[in-house]
């Protein structure tokens, strides 16, 4: 008798130190990831999924770049994907963030590195003479353009790119008989496909399967952006240079230089240290299976994860000094 009550004192005691250690967790959390047929999309899902299975029960929804970050700060959403160039326009309250006071999103985690593709049509590019986004946008040629929808990181960087890397914008193109199409990554994928559009625009992992699906379709070229807009476009939104090699895509012969960033997870400060710890503990160790999903998670690592020179949450902060 004397046993089996030890054994149930032993039992309380655990329940209430589990339930203390969740004090002030919600019951579940909201996950905002990235347009349909993309990576974000992909990963979003099985994220919410181990972190339902091992943390927390966490739903995942579509969203994007802007709108996660405006989401998560007015807690309409808890955490989701952005790219480390838009957390930091948002917190100087520049671009879309004009007049926005970000105060409450931060980062999660750094995951892997985020490049933006311009795809050309071979038979327009080689018409035109266009072997470059400086041709493209020097050219006094109508293009038939496409990117992603406002709100998406995509679009931000596009968009930022033409202003801070060439002085122009989507204004002063339409008057050069430039068209502008706002779409999803298969949206725009069969837009090129079907001759509906010259270019088409975005950002994603190294390794995108929608580059893939698009160039299995149509013979397509990759155009390199100028060094001098990827300077403008790094003084202004601190981005990097990247580089396509070839061997990733069959319509890569040669090395293409393009904006880099990286695709994070921001998420409200004002959650308890222990949730977020727990959180990107869960993530680290099931970075294998994830890559089942998205092969460019399995960049993520200890290193990299706290960006320099954006806040991140404390949370974060312990269990990213402390993984190896």
């Amino acid at each position: 008798m004397r046993r089996v009550m030890i054994l149930l004192l032993v039992f309380v005691i655990l329940v209430g130190a589990s339930a203390q250690s969740k004090v002030g967790w919600p019951d579940q959390l909201k996950f905002m990831s990235g347009p349909p047929g993309g990576n974000w999309f992909a990963l979003g899902t099985a994220l919410s999924e181990m972190w339902s299975k091992n943390v927390i029960q966490t739903t995942s929804s579509s969203g994007g770049g802007v709108s996660n970050i405006l989401n998560v700060d007015a807690k309409k959403a808890d955490f989701g994907f952005t790219v480390a160039s838009l957390l930091g326009a948002a917190i100087a309250g520049e671009e879309d963030f004009e007049g926005k006071a970000v105060k409450n999103a931060v980062i999660m985690a750094n995951l892997y590195t985020q490049y933006t593709y311009f795809i050309m049509r071979k038979d327009f590019a080689e018409k035109n003479g266009i072997k470059s986004v400086d041709d493209m946008i020097a050219k006094d040629i109508p293009v038939r353009f496409a990117t992603l929808k406002p709100g998406t990181a995509s679009e931000f960087v596009i968009k930022a790119l033409f202003k801070k890397g060439y002085g122009t914008d989507y204004d002063k193109l339409k008057k050069k008989k430039w068209t502008f199409e706002f779409t999803s990554y298969d949206g725009g994928a069969d837009l090129l496909a079907d001759n509906h559009l010259d270019c088409f625009a975005f950002s994603v992992g190294k390794v995108a399967s929608v580059v893939m699906n698009i160039e299995s379709n149509t013979p397509v070229v990759i155009l390199p952006v100028g060094q001098k807009a990827l300077d403008a476009l790094a003084a202004a939104y601190g981005t990097t240079t990247f580089t396509v090699m070839p061997g990733v895509y069959k319509s890569v012969t040669t090395p293409i230089k393009t904006v880099g960033d990286y695709t994070c997870i921001v998420i409200r400060k004002d959650f308890p240290d222990n949730l977020v710890y727990e959180l990107n503990k869960s993530m680290w160790a099931n970075r294998d299976n994830l890559a089942m999903a998205v092969k460019d998670i399995s960049e993520l690592n200890p290193k990299e994860a706290l960006p320099e020179g954006l806040p991140a949450h404390p949370g974060s902060v312990q269990f990213w000094k402390s993984a190896k």
